[in-house]
């Protein structure tokens, strides 16, 4: 299983969205909350993975947080009058929420909020399963830039 993340500066976030239909103002909450690419992938596991994220706890300084859900994200960039077809595009580019993936190379990438401000160092754990038995990753000391 590969998994990774790679840090979208806030500034490389708010152009993507604002290409979309957002204006700066509604897609600042979200460009400044810590985004990530991030790629899931079943190159060779015994069997399909399955994951949820909101499943991998992101730890700073051993609080533990919860990942912000998308259809929270959603909610909230509906509520601020951003057009329906800009609400579609951010959900079409975030990392699925849940997901199977099949060995031999299925995969997929999607942006993924850490909820965190800029400077933020954190740690997330990925969990997966495969057949019901779980496994985890735990990337330490990401740091969030600023």
């Amino acid at each position: 299983m590969h998994f990774s993340l790679t840090q979208l500066l806030p500034d490389q976030v708010r152009a993507f969205y604002v290409n979309r239909g957002f204006t700066l103002a509604q897609i600042e909450p979200y460009a400044s909350s810590c985004v990530y690419m991030t790629v899931l992938r079943n190159d060779n596991a015994p069997g399909v993975i399955h994951y949820v994220s909101g499943n991998w706890p992101v730890s700073v300084n051993g609080r533990h947080y919860e990942l912000v859900p998308v259809n929270q994200w959603v909610e909230r960039l509906s509520g601020s009058g951003v057009k329906k077809s800009a609400v579609i595009a951010f959900r079409w580019a975030q990392f699925p929420p849940e997901q199977e993936y099949r060995p031999g190379g299925d995969w997929n990438q999607g942006m993924l909020s850490m909820g965190l401000s800029a400077g933020s160092l954190f740690d997330i754990t990925a969990k997966w399963d495969v057949a019901g038995k779980e496994y985890r990753a735990r990337l330490k000391e990401v740091q969030c830039a600023e």
